[in-house]
Protein backbone atom coordinates (compact mmCIF):
# COMPACT_ATOMS: atom_id res chain seq x y z
CA UNK A 1 0.00 0.00 0.00
CA UNK A 2 1.27 3.47 -0.88
CA UNK A 3 2.50 5.47 2.14
CA UNK A 4 0.47 8.46 0.92
CA UNK A 5 -2.74 6.45 1.02
CA UNK A 6 -5.23 7.61 3.64
CA UNK A 7 -6.09 4.26 5.19
CA UNK A 8 -9.05 5.54 7.21
CA UNK A 9 -10.67 7.27 4.25
CA UNK A 10 -10.00 4.27 2.05
CA UNK A 11 -11.73 1.85 4.43
CA UNK A 12 -14.70 4.21 4.80
CA UNK A 13 -15.14 4.40 1.03
CA UNK A 14 -14.84 0.63 0.64
CA UNK A 15 -17.46 0.12 3.33
CA UNK A 16 -19.84 2.65 1.75
CA UNK A 17 -19.62 1.03 -1.69
CA UNK A 18 -19.56 -2.53 -0.34
CA UNK A 19 -16.06 -3.23 -1.71
CA UNK A 20 -14.82 -6.44 -0.09
CA UNK A 21 -11.12 -7.29 0.06
CA UNK A 22 -7.87 -5.80 1.15
CA UNK A 23 -5.26 -6.79 -1.45
CA UNK A 24 -2.76 -4.09 -2.39
CA UNK A 25 -3.82 -3.93 -6.05
CA UNK A 26 -7.46 -3.34 -5.13
CA UNK A 27 -6.58 -0.71 -2.52
CA UNK A 28 -4.34 1.04 -5.04
CA UNK A 29 -7.15 1.19 -7.62
CA UNK A 30 -9.60 2.72 -5.11
CA UNK A 31 -6.95 5.15 -3.88
CA UNK A 32 -6.25 6.42 -7.43
CA UNK A 33 -9.99 6.89 -7.98
CA UNK A 34 -10.21 9.02 -4.83
CA UNK A 35 -7.21 11.14 -5.80
CA UNK A 36 -8.36 11.81 -9.36
CA UNK A 37 -12.00 12.50 -8.42
CA UNK A 38 -11.46 16.20 -7.68
CA UNK A 39 -9.99 16.83 -11.14
CA UNK A 40 -11.60 16.88 -14.60
CA UNK A 41 -9.12 14.42 -16.11
CA UNK A 42 -10.43 11.59 -18.26
CA UNK A 43 -9.99 8.19 -16.62
CA UNK A 44 -9.54 4.80 -18.30
CA UNK A 45 -10.25 1.75 -16.13
CA UNK A 46 -8.71 -1.46 -17.43
CA UNK A 47 -9.54 -4.96 -16.23
CA UNK A 48 -11.04 -8.30 -17.16
CA UNK A 49 -14.77 -8.81 -17.44
CA UNK A 50 -16.44 -9.31 -14.07
CA UNK A 51 -13.80 -7.66 -11.84
CA UNK A 52 -16.11 -4.83 -10.75
CA UNK A 53 -14.85 -1.92 -12.88
CA UNK A 54 -18.24 -0.18 -12.63
CA UNK A 55 -17.69 0.71 -8.96
CA UNK A 56 -14.80 3.13 -9.59
CA UNK A 57 -16.67 5.57 -11.91
CA UNK A 58 -19.39 5.92 -9.29
CA UNK A 59 -16.78 6.73 -6.63
CA UNK A 60 -15.11 9.26 -8.95
CA UNK A 61 -18.41 11.03 -9.67
CA UNK A 62 -19.67 11.02 -6.08
CA UNK A 63 -16.39 12.51 -4.78
CA UNK A 64 -16.09 15.13 -7.54
CA UNK A 65 -17.39 18.72 -7.81
CA UNK A 66 -19.93 17.30 -10.29
CA UNK A 67 -21.58 15.03 -7.71
CA UNK A 68 -24.82 17.08 -7.70
CA UNK A 69 -25.16 16.78 -11.49
CA UNK A 70 -26.31 13.80 -13.55
CA UNK A 71 -24.39 10.53 -13.90
CA UNK A 72 -24.94 8.11 -16.76
CA UNK A 73 -23.46 4.60 -17.07
CA UNK A 74 -23.57 3.39 -20.70
CA UNK A 75 -22.64 -0.07 -21.97
CA UNK A 76 -21.24 0.69 -25.42
CA UNK A 77 -21.22 -2.98 -26.40
CA UNK A 78 -24.97 -3.33 -25.78
CA UNK A 79 -26.08 -0.55 -28.16
CA UNK A 80 -26.51 -1.52 -31.86
CA UNK A 81 -23.97 0.08 -34.17
CA UNK A 82 -26.71 1.71 -36.24
CA UNK A 83 -28.17 3.69 -33.33
CA UNK A 84 -25.22 4.32 -31.02
CA UNK A 85 -24.43 7.78 -32.45
CA UNK A 86 -28.03 8.83 -31.89
CA UNK A 87 -28.00 7.41 -28.33
CA UNK A 88 -24.81 9.24 -27.39
CA UNK A 89 -25.07 12.51 -29.31
CA UNK A 90 -28.79 12.83 -30.01
CA UNK A 91 -30.62 13.34 -33.31
CA UNK A 92 -32.81 15.84 -35.09
CA UNK A 93 -36.42 15.21 -36.05
CA UNK A 94 -36.58 13.02 -39.15
CA UNK A 95 -32.86 12.19 -39.03
CA UNK A 96 -33.70 8.56 -39.76
CA UNK A 97 -36.73 6.34 -40.23
CA UNK A 98 -38.77 6.28 -37.05
CA UNK A 99 -37.28 9.43 -35.48
CA UNK A 100 -40.54 11.30 -34.95
CA UNK A 101 -38.96 13.77 -32.53
CA UNK A 102 -35.58 15.14 -31.59
CA UNK A 103 -33.30 13.78 -28.86
CA UNK A 104 -30.51 15.49 -26.95
CA UNK A 105 -28.61 12.23 -26.36
CA UNK A 106 -26.51 11.33 -23.34
CA UNK A 107 -23.91 14.02 -23.96
CA UNK A 108 -26.59 16.67 -24.00
CA UNK A 109 -28.43 15.33 -20.97
CA UNK A 110 -25.22 14.87 -18.94
CA UNK A 111 -23.97 18.45 -19.37
CA UNK A 112 -21.97 19.43 -16.24
CA UNK A 113 -22.13 15.81 -15.08
CA UNK A 114 -20.30 12.52 -15.69
CA UNK A 115 -20.61 9.79 -18.32
CA UNK A 116 -19.24 6.31 -17.74
CA UNK A 117 -18.56 4.52 -21.05
CA UNK A 118 -18.29 0.83 -20.26
CA UNK A 119 -16.78 -1.43 -22.97
CA UNK A 120 -15.52 1.68 -24.79
CA UNK A 121 -13.37 -0.57 -26.99
CA UNK A 122 -16.55 -1.75 -28.75
CA UNK A 123 -17.32 1.69 -30.20
CA UNK A 124 -17.42 1.86 -34.02
CA UNK A 125 -14.67 3.97 -35.63
CA UNK A 126 -17.11 6.68 -36.74
CA UNK A 127 -18.38 7.05 -33.17
CA UNK A 128 -14.80 7.14 -31.90
CA UNK A 129 -14.17 10.19 -34.10
CA UNK A 130 -17.19 11.96 -32.57
CA UNK A 131 -16.06 11.07 -29.06
CA UNK A 132 -12.57 12.40 -29.76
CA UNK A 133 -14.02 15.77 -30.74
CA UNK A 134 -15.99 15.93 -27.48
CA UNK A 135 -12.86 15.16 -25.49
CA UNK A 136 -10.78 17.76 -27.34
CA UNK A 137 -13.12 20.77 -27.32
CA UNK A 138 -16.49 19.69 -25.90
CA UNK A 139 -18.22 19.96 -29.28
CA UNK A 140 -20.57 17.55 -31.05
CA UNK A 141 -23.27 17.53 -33.73
CA UNK A 142 -26.52 15.64 -33.47
CA UNK A 143 -27.28 12.94 -36.04
CA UNK A 144 -29.01 14.62 -38.97
CA UNK A 145 -28.09 18.09 -37.72
CA UNK A 146 -25.66 20.82 -38.73
CA UNK A 147 -25.50 22.94 -35.59
CA UNK A 148 -22.39 22.54 -33.45
CA UNK A 149 -23.34 22.03 -29.80
CA UNK A 150 -21.26 22.34 -26.65
CA UNK A 151 -21.21 20.10 -23.60
CA UNK A 152 -19.16 19.99 -20.40
CA UNK A 153 -18.94 16.31 -19.48
CA UNK A 154 -16.44 14.33 -17.42
CA UNK A 155 -15.71 11.02 -19.16
CA UNK A 156 -14.71 7.84 -17.36
CA UNK A 157 -14.23 4.81 -19.62
CA UNK A 158 -13.62 1.12 -19.01
CA UNK A 159 -12.52 -1.77 -21.18
CA UNK A 160 -11.41 -5.39 -21.05
CA UNK A 161 -9.73 -5.42 -24.49
CA UNK A 162 -6.05 -5.16 -25.35
CA UNK A 163 -5.87 -1.61 -26.70
CA UNK A 164 -2.42 -2.06 -28.25
CA UNK A 165 -3.71 -5.01 -30.28
CA UNK A 166 -6.92 -3.17 -31.22
CA UNK A 167 -4.92 -0.14 -32.40
CA UNK A 168 -2.52 -2.27 -34.47
CA UNK A 169 -5.51 -3.99 -36.11
CA UNK A 170 -7.16 -0.65 -36.90
CA UNK A 171 -10.14 -1.26 -34.59
CA UNK A 172 -9.42 1.63 -32.23
CA UNK A 173 -8.05 5.13 -32.81
CA UNK A 174 -4.67 5.72 -31.24
CA UNK A 175 -5.35 9.44 -30.68
CA UNK A 176 -8.58 8.63 -28.81
CA UNK A 177 -6.74 6.07 -26.69
CA UNK A 178 -4.26 8.67 -25.45
CA UNK A 179 -7.05 11.20 -24.80
CA UNK A 180 -8.83 8.67 -22.61
CA UNK A 181 -5.58 7.64 -20.93
CA UNK A 182 -5.00 10.83 -18.94
CA UNK A 183 -5.27 8.63 -15.85
CA UNK A 184 -5.25 4.83 -15.98
CA UNK A 185 -6.57 2.53 -13.24
CA UNK A 186 -5.90 -1.21 -13.32
CA UNK A 187 -8.47 -3.43 -11.62
CA UNK A 188 -6.90 -6.76 -10.57
CA UNK A 189 -8.42 -10.10 -11.63
CA UNK A 190 -9.88 -12.20 -8.83
CA UNK A 191 -7.22 -14.92 -9.13
CA UNK A 192 -4.56 -12.37 -8.08
CA UNK A 193 -6.42 -11.16 -4.99
CA UNK A 194 -5.50 -14.03 -2.65
CA UNK A 195 -7.63 -14.27 0.49
CA UNK A 196 -10.09 -11.70 -0.91
CA UNK A 197 -11.63 -14.72 -2.68
CA UNK A 198 -12.61 -16.29 0.65
CA UNK A 199 -13.91 -12.98 2.02
CA UNK A 200 -16.12 -12.53 -1.03
CA UNK A 201 -17.39 -16.09 -0.73
CA UNK A 202 -18.40 -15.50 2.90
CA UNK A 203 -20.21 -12.29 1.91
CA UNK A 204 -22.17 -13.94 -0.91
CA UNK A 205 -22.99 -16.97 1.26
CA UNK A 206 -24.27 -14.72 4.04
CA UNK A 207 -26.39 -12.68 1.64
CA UNK A 208 -28.02 -15.83 0.26
CA UNK A 209 -28.69 -17.23 3.74
CA UNK A 210 -30.31 -13.99 4.93
CA UNK A 211 -32.37 -13.58 1.77
CA UNK A 212 -33.74 -17.13 1.63
CA UNK A 213 -33.74 -17.96 5.35
CA UNK A 214 -31.60 -21.10 5.32
CA UNK A 215 -28.30 -22.03 7.01
CA UNK A 216 -25.21 -20.39 5.57
CA UNK A 217 -22.76 -22.58 3.68
CA UNK A 218 -19.08 -22.74 4.68
CA UNK A 219 -15.92 -24.19 3.12
CA UNK A 220 -13.69 -26.99 4.38
CA UNK A 221 -9.93 -26.40 4.43
CA UNK A 222 -9.47 -28.41 1.21
CA UNK A 223 -12.28 -26.49 -0.50
CA UNK A 224 -10.69 -23.18 0.52
CA UNK A 225 -7.41 -24.25 -1.11
CA UNK A 226 -9.29 -25.23 -4.28
CA UNK A 227 -10.98 -21.82 -4.26
CA UNK A 228 -7.59 -20.08 -4.03
CA UNK A 229 -6.07 -22.20 -6.80
CA UNK A 230 -8.92 -21.88 -9.30
CA UNK A 231 -8.34 -19.49 -12.22
CA UNK A 232 -11.75 -17.69 -11.97
CA UNK A 233 -12.06 -16.62 -15.62
CA UNK A 234 -15.38 -14.94 -14.79
CA UNK A 235 -13.87 -13.16 -11.76
CA UNK A 236 -16.17 -11.84 -9.00
CA UNK A 237 -19.31 -12.38 -11.07
CA UNK A 238 -18.49 -16.07 -11.48
CA UNK A 239 -17.67 -16.50 -7.77
CA UNK A 240 -21.01 -14.96 -6.82
CA UNK A 241 -22.92 -17.24 -9.20
CA UNK A 242 -21.18 -20.41 -7.95
CA UNK A 243 -21.73 -19.43 -4.30
CA UNK A 244 -25.43 -18.87 -4.95
CA UNK A 245 -25.73 -22.19 -6.80
CA UNK A 246 -24.11 -24.11 -3.94
CA UNK A 247 -26.27 -22.31 -1.38
CA UNK A 248 -29.42 -23.51 -3.13
CA UNK A 249 -28.46 -26.88 -4.59
CA UNK A 250 -26.01 -28.43 -2.14
CA UNK A 251 -27.47 -30.60 0.61
CA UNK A 252 -24.29 -30.12 2.66
CA UNK A 253 -23.81 -26.88 4.53
CA UNK A 254 -20.06 -27.41 4.78
CA UNK A 255 -18.77 -27.57 1.23
CA UNK A 256 -15.82 -29.93 0.79
CA UNK A 257 -13.44 -30.03 -2.20
CA UNK A 258 -15.40 -32.82 -3.91
CA UNK A 259 -18.66 -30.89 -3.70
CA UNK A 260 -17.02 -27.65 -4.83
CA UNK A 261 -15.47 -29.36 -7.85
CA UNK A 262 -18.99 -30.33 -8.98
CA UNK A 263 -19.94 -26.65 -9.28
CA UNK A 264 -16.73 -25.43 -10.89
CA UNK A 265 -16.95 -25.77 -14.71
CA UNK A 266 -14.95 -28.70 -16.04
CA UNK A 267 -13.98 -26.96 -19.30
CA UNK A 268 -10.15 -27.25 -19.33
CA UNK A 269 -9.90 -23.82 -20.94
CA UNK A 270 -11.61 -22.21 -17.95
CA UNK A 271 -10.56 -24.40 -15.02
CA UNK A 272 -6.82 -24.05 -15.24
CA UNK A 273 -5.45 -23.81 -11.72
CA UNK A 274 -2.87 -21.18 -10.92
CA UNK A 275 -0.03 -21.87 -8.48
CA UNK A 276 -0.08 -20.09 -5.14
CA UNK A 277 3.27 -18.33 -4.72
CA UNK A 278 4.58 -16.61 -1.61
CA UNK A 279 4.00 -12.88 -1.28
CA UNK A 280 6.51 -10.84 -3.24
CA UNK A 281 7.39 -13.67 -5.63
CA UNK A 282 6.08 -14.58 -9.06
CA UNK A 283 6.47 -17.59 -11.34
CA UNK A 284 6.63 -17.10 -15.09
CA UNK A 285 6.46 -20.83 -15.90
CA UNK A 286 2.82 -20.74 -17.00
CA UNK A 287 3.40 -17.64 -19.09
CA UNK A 288 6.33 -19.30 -20.88
CA UNK A 289 4.33 -22.44 -21.58
CA UNK A 290 1.47 -20.40 -23.02
CA UNK A 291 3.83 -18.39 -25.22
CA UNK A 292 5.52 -21.56 -26.49
CA UNK A 293 2.14 -23.03 -27.35
CA UNK A 294 1.07 -19.89 -29.23
CA UNK A 295 4.38 -19.73 -31.11
CA UNK A 296 4.12 -23.39 -32.08
CA UNK A 297 0.59 -22.89 -33.43
CA UNK A 298 1.68 -19.81 -35.38
CA UNK A 299 4.70 -21.68 -36.77
CA UNK A 300 2.44 -24.51 -37.90
CA UNK A 301 0.03 -22.10 -39.61
CA UNK A 302 2.86 -20.29 -41.39
CA UNK A 303 4.43 -23.59 -42.49
CA UNK A 304 1.11 -24.83 -43.90
CA UNK A 305 0.61 -21.57 -45.76
CA UNK A 306 4.16 -21.69 -47.15
CA UNK A 307 3.63 -25.26 -48.42
CA UNK A 308 0.38 -24.29 -50.09
CA UNK A 309 1.96 -21.26 -51.77
CA UNK A 310 4.94 -23.33 -52.96
CA UNK A 311 2.59 -25.89 -54.47
CA UNK A 312 0.56 -23.15 -56.14
CA UNK A 313 3.62 -21.48 -57.64
CA UNK A 314 4.84 -24.86 -58.93
CA UNK A 315 1.52 -25.39 -60.69
CA UNK A 316 1.66 -21.91 -62.21
CA UNK A 317 5.23 -22.55 -63.42
CA UNK A 318 4.01 -25.73 -65.10
CA UNK A 319 1.26 -23.74 -66.79
CA UNK A 320 3.79 -21.27 -68.16
CA UNK A 321 6.10 -24.09 -69.28
CA UNK A 322 3.31 -25.90 -71.17
CA UNK A 323 2.13 -22.67 -72.73
CA UNK A 324 -1.43 -23.08 -71.60
CA UNK A 325 -3.87 -23.82 -68.82
CA UNK A 326 -4.26 -27.57 -69.35
CA UNK A 327 -2.01 -28.22 -66.33
CA UNK A 328 -3.78 -25.70 -64.16
CA UNK A 329 -5.36 -28.53 -62.17
CA UNK A 330 -6.58 -27.62 -58.74
CA UNK A 331 -5.98 -23.89 -59.13
CA UNK A 332 -8.90 -23.54 -61.51
CA UNK A 333 -11.13 -25.13 -58.91
CA UNK A 334 -10.35 -22.25 -56.57
CA UNK A 335 -11.01 -19.59 -59.21
CA UNK A 336 -14.06 -20.55 -61.31
CA UNK A 337 -14.32 -17.07 -62.79
CA UNK A 338 -10.90 -17.26 -64.47
CA UNK A 339 -12.53 -18.60 -67.65
CA UNK A 340 -10.33 -16.43 -69.84
CA UNK A 341 -7.22 -18.47 -69.05
CA UNK A 342 -8.11 -21.68 -70.96
CA UNK A 343 -8.73 -19.73 -74.20
CA UNK A 344 -5.09 -18.68 -74.15
CA UNK A 345 -4.10 -22.35 -74.81
CA UNK A 346 -5.04 -22.05 -78.45
CA UNK A 347 -3.10 -18.85 -79.07
CA UNK A 348 0.46 -18.68 -80.25
CA UNK A 349 3.09 -16.83 -78.19
CA UNK A 350 2.68 -13.77 -80.41
CA UNK A 351 -1.11 -13.86 -80.13
CA UNK A 352 -1.19 -14.28 -76.37
CA UNK A 353 -2.31 -11.13 -74.44
CA UNK A 354 0.60 -9.11 -73.13
CA UNK A 355 -0.11 -8.91 -69.37
CA UNK A 356 0.37 -12.64 -68.67
CA UNK A 357 2.57 -11.97 -65.63
CA UNK A 358 -0.11 -9.66 -64.20
CA UNK A 359 -2.72 -12.39 -64.61
CA UNK A 360 -0.48 -14.90 -62.83
CA UNK A 361 0.11 -12.43 -60.02
CA UNK A 362 -3.63 -11.94 -59.66
CA UNK A 363 -4.12 -15.73 -59.46
CA UNK A 364 -1.51 -15.96 -56.68
CA UNK A 365 -3.11 -13.06 -54.85
CA UNK A 366 -6.58 -14.58 -55.14
CA UNK A 367 -5.30 -17.96 -53.96
CA UNK A 368 -3.56 -16.35 -50.98
CA UNK A 369 -6.81 -14.63 -50.04
CA UNK A 370 -8.77 -17.88 -50.32
CA UNK A 371 -6.21 -19.80 -48.26
CA UNK A 372 -6.20 -17.12 -45.55
CA UNK A 373 -10.01 -17.09 -45.46
CA UNK A 374 -10.02 -20.88 -45.11
CA UNK A 375 -7.46 -20.66 -42.28
CA UNK A 376 -9.50 -17.95 -40.57
CA UNK A 377 -12.63 -20.10 -40.83
CA UNK A 378 -10.79 -23.10 -39.37
CA UNK A 379 -9.42 -20.99 -36.50
CA UNK A 380 -12.96 -19.80 -35.70
CA UNK A 381 -14.32 -23.35 -35.78
CA UNK A 382 -11.53 -24.63 -33.52
CA UNK A 383 -11.94 -21.73 -31.07
CA UNK A 384 -15.70 -22.39 -30.84
CA UNK A 385 -15.06 -26.12 -30.39
CA UNK A 386 -12.53 -25.54 -27.61
CA UNK A 387 -14.97 -23.23 -25.82
CA UNK A 388 -17.98 -25.52 -26.14
CA UNK A 389 -19.72 -23.16 -28.58
CA UNK A 390 -19.44 -20.18 -26.20
CA UNK A 391 -18.96 -17.28 -28.60
CA UNK A 392 -17.88 -14.75 -25.99
CA UNK A 393 -15.05 -16.98 -24.71
CA UNK A 394 -14.05 -17.82 -28.29
CA UNK A 395 -13.79 -14.09 -29.12
CA UNK A 396 -11.65 -13.50 -26.04
CA UNK A 397 -9.35 -16.38 -27.00
CA UNK A 398 -8.92 -14.99 -30.54
CA UNK A 399 -8.38 -11.45 -29.25
CA UNK A 400 -11.32 -9.95 -31.19
CA UNK A 401 -14.54 -8.25 -30.13
CA UNK A 402 -17.89 -10.06 -29.93
CA UNK A 403 -19.15 -7.93 -32.82
CA UNK A 404 -16.20 -8.92 -35.04
CA UNK A 405 -16.71 -12.60 -34.17
CA UNK A 406 -20.41 -12.49 -35.10
CA UNK A 407 -19.58 -10.73 -38.39
CA UNK A 408 -17.02 -13.39 -39.32
CA UNK A 409 -19.33 -16.23 -38.31
CA UNK A 410 -21.95 -14.82 -40.68
CA UNK A 411 -19.31 -14.35 -43.40
CA UNK A 412 -18.26 -18.01 -43.19
CA UNK A 413 -21.79 -19.37 -42.76
CA UNK A 414 -21.17 -20.46 -39.17
CA UNK A 415 -23.72 -18.19 -37.48
CA UNK A 416 -26.35 -20.94 -37.21
CA UNK A 417 -24.00 -23.45 -35.56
Amino acid sequence: MSPQMNTTELQEVKKRYNIVGNCDALNRAVDIALKVASTDLSVLIVGESGVGKEILPRIIHDRSPRRKERYFAINCGAIPEGTIDSELFGHEKGAYTGSVGESEGYFGAANKGTIFLDEVGELPLATQARLLRVLENGEYIRVGGTQVRKTDVRIVAATNINFRKAISEGRFREDLYYRLLQVSIQMPPLRERGNDILQLFRLFAMQMAEKHKFPRITLSEEAQQLMLRYKWPGNVRQLKNITEQMSVLSEKREIDAETLSQFIPQDPESTQLVPITPAGSHSYENEREMLYKILQELHGNVSDLRREMTSLRKQLDEVRGLGGASAFGGVAAFEPEASALPTAVHNSESERPAPVEDADAEEIKDQESLNLNQMSKQMLEKALERNGGNRKRAAQELGISDRTLYRRLKQYGLDNK
